[in-house]
């Protein structure tokens, strides 16, 4: 009997009917010497460390870092596991070859391998089901070329290698943090400091970014620009930070003549946009209608179980070479809902260029495109989801859209000026998009210069202010999370830093939900901003590495050499193990430096301590910051203050009645009258045997 395992049971329905397999029993379906059996997602996980020794259910630094010599699996505690676990591993006992038809992925595949080693069924024949879409025309040709289960060894290494890394960073860190920092007073509860591999840089990054607004003092800045014959004209130069300057340049041109010394033309091919990943396109839907990450895979998931489209956790926005047959079906079946859109295309020649089509960038899956089947209903924001996905599809094979840009340069007494034109030849693939369409076509029509023609012109000074940079929103989280920290718009240098980023497109999702879930993180409007909790948590944390998104961007190209049988899983995993051994030491060794009080948490400058308080040395430039040690009568000694500020917990002014920022002082030795009573308090505590 052959035995095929989905990772779902809407999966295993599909393949089913596919296969012609209608017996339906408990937990499976049988028919034609096959049995569809299902998980539900993750049915099998790490043991816990109290299940290795009792002993290790309390918490304490002694045991610490506590890594198994060989880990060890159980099942999950979720209702219904263990009774559709029981009937897959009689299954598989009893077949003569087991098919993984798990999502087809790193963690699909962890998935399946859990299964079978908790079933002792290893040494079974197994065969891999790689699919990439649910249509059942791509399920009957994944069946024609089932793979060798073994071909895909690294994989499953690389996702061990995973699970087993996060489970000795996040267990062991969480614990030592917690043990460490997060006892309140004399009492038994504790602030439980959730630490993972990946979720604390990216933590980290929003922290810094906050940090570095609230720290952010404007600077005025003037600029010089002018006006001839209604065009408005740039100064070439630098803007000037001292409106002196910025006046002695007008005082130069005013009452001058404006000449126009060079008209330059040319023309701009801008190429349609490339097909989706996954990141990519939960930033477009965060940016054009605020869905969150988490719910625009849900919906892309939901949208790829409905056959609608193809497999959505991908990283690669390319199609490979044996797709060029299907994608003309494809859109001819997107006629029925999409003709006046496809009508232009010639389907017989469709430009496929590199941008479209690439092999090399083809790695587990290509970019997510439709399938061509006609949906006939949809969920919450499936829609939305699904139009953005269609309209990418049929755009990439739209002409690029050309533009006229014509800059000219003019001059007064030897003083530069420049204006830009833009005119749109030929809308090309923009006209998909009407936003994107009008913001190609803004910018000033400019009239008919002669080259040398002179006259007068209207000279004036612009002040401003610098700017923070933004807070994050979902959309440039993502894109730092996949440039590991090093955002940017440009899409080219992004796919270059690529192999660098922070988590997987399958699981940047999950690691903002859990920050918001945690209270580390929250939403405000479209802004990610972190909390009192989340500063704190950072702000505790003295080793770098746990911090940075560059480390962990690392750590993850490891795991995708892991994949390519570029790197031995050992050689991984004794990393991560001597990271861990040196982490948890080099922060039992933490002093604090008693040669200075710490920084401003304003600006970054030095802390000087006055007659009556303490406050920032840079006072004399406009620095407000001022650290009274007098709280309600009790007197905070010399170290405490160092704490404080060493440990950058003061991000702004204290408040006396914030419950959390006095639980944070309770958690250094401070004096505990100071923390006001509160029925609160226990949202943000948890026992120490049940953290």
């Amino acid at each position: 009997m052959r035995v095929i395992i989905a990772e779902k049971p809407s999966v295993a329905r599909d393949i089913a009917k596919v296969l012609d397999i209608k017996a339906s029993k408990k937990g499976f379906i049988e028919g034609r010497g096959c049995a569809v059996t299902w998980a539900f997602g993750h049915l099998v996980t790490l043991q816990e460390p109290g299940e290795y020794d009792p002993a290790l259910k309390r918490w304490s630094l002694d045991t610490l870092p506590f890594v198994p010599e060989e880990f060890k699996l159980k099942l999950i505690s979720n209702r219904g596991v263990a009774e559709q676990f029981q009937i897959i591993k009689k299954l598989c006992k009893q077949a003569e070859e087991i098919v993984c038809a798990t999502d087809a992925g790193r963690e699909g595949e962890l998935i399946f391998r859990y299964v079978l080693a908790l079933s002792n069924c290893e040494t079974k024949p197994i065969r891999r089901l790689w699919l990439n879409s649910l249509t059942p025309d791509a399920i009957r040709a994944a069946f024609k070329d089932l793979k060798d289960g073994h071909d895909f060894d690294p994989l499953y290494a690389a996702a061990r290698c995973r699970s087993e890394s996060d489970w000795i960073v996040g267990l062991n860190a969480t614990r030592y943090y917690t043990v460490r920092h997060g006892r309140i007073g004399t009492g038994n509860d504790r602030v439980l400091w959730t630490i993972g591999r990946v979720q604390t840089p990216v933590l980290a990054m929003i922290v810094e970014r906050d940090d570095t607004i609230l720290q952010f003092r404007p600077q005025p800045f003037w600029e010089c620009s002018t006006r001839y014959r209604e065009v408005l004209f740039k100064y070439t130069g630098k803007r000037f930070e001292k409106e002196a300057k910025a006046q002695d340049l007008l005082e130069k041109i005013t009452n001058q003549d404006f000449k126009i010394t060079a008209i330059t033309a040319k023309k701009k091919k801008e190429q349609a946009p490339q097909l989706f990943d996954l990141t990519s396109l939960q930033r477009e839907l965060n940016k054009l209608h605020g869905i969150s990450a988490a719910d625009t895979l849900t919906a892309t998931q939901s949208l790829y179980e409905a056959k609608l489209v193809t497999y959505p956790r991908t990283d690669s926005r390319y199609l490979s070479e044996d797709m060029k047959p299907r994608v003309p079906k494809i859109l001819e079946q997107l006629k029925a809902i999409r003709s006046e859109q496809i009508e232009p295309l010639n389907l017989k020649q469709l430009p496929f260029t590199k941008r479209i089509i690439n092999d090399k960038k083809v790695t587990d899956h290509h970019a997510i495109i439709p399938t061509g089947m006609i949906p006939r209903r949809f969920g919450p924001n499936e829609q939305l989801v699904y139009d953005a996905i269609t309209t990418q599809f049929i755009t990439a094979f739209y002409p690029p859209c050309l533009k006229n840009i014509t800059t000219v340069d003019g001059v007064s007494n030897q003083v530069k000026f420049q204006a830009k034109g833009t005119q749109i030849a030929d809308p090309g693939w923009t006209v998909l998009f009407p936003r994107k369409k009008k913001a190609a076509a803004d910018g000033q029509t400019l009239p008919a210069f002669e080259k040398g023609e002179t006259g007068a012109h209207e000279p004036f000074l612009r002040e401003g202010k610098t700017m923070p940079p933004k807070h994050f929103s979902e959309n440039s989280l993502l894109g730092a999370m996949e440039a590991a920290g090093k955002f940017v718009e440009d899409d080219t240098l992004r796919e270059a830093l690529k192999e660098r980023g922070i988590g997987t497109p399958a699981t940047r999702a999950a690691i903002i939900e859990t920050l918001l879930r945690r209270n580390y993180i929250r939403r405000e409007k479209k802004q990610l901003r972190c909390t009192d909790m989340g500063r704190c948590l950072i702000a505790l944390i003295r080793d770098p590495l746990l911090k940075s998104p560059e480390m962990t961007g690392e750590w993850e190209e490891k795991l995708k050499q892991i994949e390519r049988n570029e790197l031995k899983p050992d050689e991984f995993m004794t990393g991560i193990e001597h990271y861990i051994r040196n982490m948890i030491q080099d922060s039992n060794t933490t002093q604090l430096d008693r040669s200075r009080w710490g920084s401003c948490p304003f600006c970054g400058k030095e802390v000087i301590k006055g007659n009556k308080a303490y406050g920032c040395s840079d006072w004399k430039e406009g620095c407000t910051f001022v650290l009274q040690p007098d709280w309600n009568g009790k007197i905070l000694s010399p170290k405490q203050i160092q704490i404080l500020l060493q440990q950058h917990i003061l991000p702004h002014p204290i408040r006396i009645d914030d419950e959390l920022r006095i639980l944070i002082l309770s958690t250094q030795g401070f004096p505990m009258d100071l923390r006001p009573p509160s029925a609160d308090r226990q949202k943000h505590t948890a026992k120490p045997d049940r953290p």
